[in-house]
């Protein structure tokens, strides 16, 4: 596969994005992989403090001279910490605290939450070769500082609309991600329930609407969804699940395990282990709490609420009980796979199903014109051309896999 107009902004040698992962389930070994296997490795950011965000971006640089990309939630109207009664929520929970042995956050707790501004000082300070966003809009300060310091800024969109806002706020790429994504769900600009688009409904859509690179996102596992993601208009693919299954996630053991089995095929957005809306496998917790939906409290005092049941349940191997974040192609995943084997092989597997084709149609999709080209004069130009190189190694169509228990 060859990287198209993703590889303008970026030296990549394919057009794949690593999904982000917040909560701990991004790791600086994914990432890398990632990276040095040709495509954009990511690290999601959000619940970082500005000097881990720091050390981060350090470890990233020192690890790999290959483009990488750290992800930041913009913060949405509505989730202001003031002063809120928790106790009923957390007597709500407290059979779960107490079957798993921990205790309830205190309130101060509970309303800690990243200083947005101060991650953004510190992420701009470290300077990664890309930022990427979701839930929102770019500050201006961030938009301009980006373009400024050479940093390719990517945003995402879970409709036409936004996609349209992102790019007039500046974005240098768009990630059009459909519903059928895992984990949050990143509408901004309507409610979530109003902005339940399907991945390759909003592609071609996005596509048609914007001048600039667009990343389709949701139900992308193997080369089928690949070359169907490109023949719609994509540049490029954003892959979460299917990364998130592999060796080098932070994924925890219970939660790998889970994805690629017959129960992964089926997934609900729920607002109960955050208080944002998430695709994820219906579990124990799940269904015991589904009368409580629309009671919990948001972001992020439900998260912080439910911290200390997601971590136990994972170190426990309570699957009943962890959130198990996964797209509706979670079937499709390999679990315990390395991150290079797995990139490899739905290289190979795309290349095998459009015969190059595709991939060959993306190196010659018209660049945007000098009015809406992504990154300016002053800031890094396209990428040179490379000389021409042996695709990837031959590896194994990504396939169904045989079904294991979940753990």
């Amino acid at each position: 596969m060859r990287p198209g107009r993703l590889g303008e902004l970026l030296p990549l040698e394919l057009p794949v994005v690593q999904g982000p992962f917040g909560g701990g389930l991004s790791s600086v070994e994914l990432a890398v992989a990632v990276s040095e296997g040709g495509g954009l490795g990511s690290y999601g950011a959000h619940v970082l403090s500005p000097v881990a965000i720091t050390t981060l971006v350090a470890r990233l640089k020192a690890a790999t001279d290959r483009p990488f990309a750290v992800n930041l939630w913009v913060p949405q109207e509505g989730e202001d910490v003031t002063p809120v009664d928790l106790t009923a929520h957390v007597e709500r929970l407290r059979p779960y605290y107490d079957e798993l042995g921990v205790p309830a956050p205190t309130a101060a707790e509970a309303a800690a939450r990243p200083d947005f501004d101060a991650q953004l000082d510190a992420l701009l300070a470290a300077a990664p070769p890309a930022v990427s966003l979701v839930m929102g809009l770019p500050p201006r300060r961030l938009a301009a500082e980006a373009r400024r310091r050479g940093i390719v800024l990517i945003g995402t969109a879970t409709t036409v609309a936004e996609a349209v806002a992102l790019e007039a706020a500046g974005v240098h790429a768009v990630v059009a991600s459909g519903s059928d994504a895992g984990g949050h769900r990143g509408a901004f600009l309507r409610p979530v329930r109003e902005s339940l688009v399907g991945t390759f409904s909003l592609v071609p859509q996005v596509a048609d609407a914007v001048a600039v690179p667009v990343i389709a996102a949701g139900g992308i596992a193997d080369g089928r969804g690949v070359a169907a993601a490109l023949a719609l208009g994509a540049d490029a693919v954003q892959i979460g699940t299917g990364f998130l299954a592999t060796r080098e996630s932070g994924a925890s053991p219970v939660h790998r395990r889970a994805l690629g089995t017959p129960e992964a095929g089926t997934t609900v957005l729920t607002r109960l282990f955050s208080g944002r809306t998430a695709r994820g496998i219906p579990n124990r917790f799940v269904r015991d709490m589904a009368a409580h939906e629309e009671h919990v409290p948001p972001y992020p005092l439900q998260n912080a609420l439910m911290q200390p049941i997601r971590r136990a349940a994972a170190e426990q191997e309570r699957p009943e009980y962890v959130n198990l974040w996964a797209g509706q192609a979670a079937a499709l995943s390999r679990p315990g796979v390395p991150a290079a084997e797995y990139l490899a092989a739905l290289a190979a597997d795309a290349d095998a199903r459009t015969g190059g084709a595709a991939c060959a149609a993306m190196a010659t999709t018209t660049a945007p014109t000098p009015e809406t080209a992504p990154i300016p004069a002053d800031g890094p130009g396209p990428a040179p051309t490379p000389a021409p190189t042996p695709g990837p190694t031959p590896a194994p169509a990504l396939g169904p896999t045989p079904a294991k228990a979940a753990g």
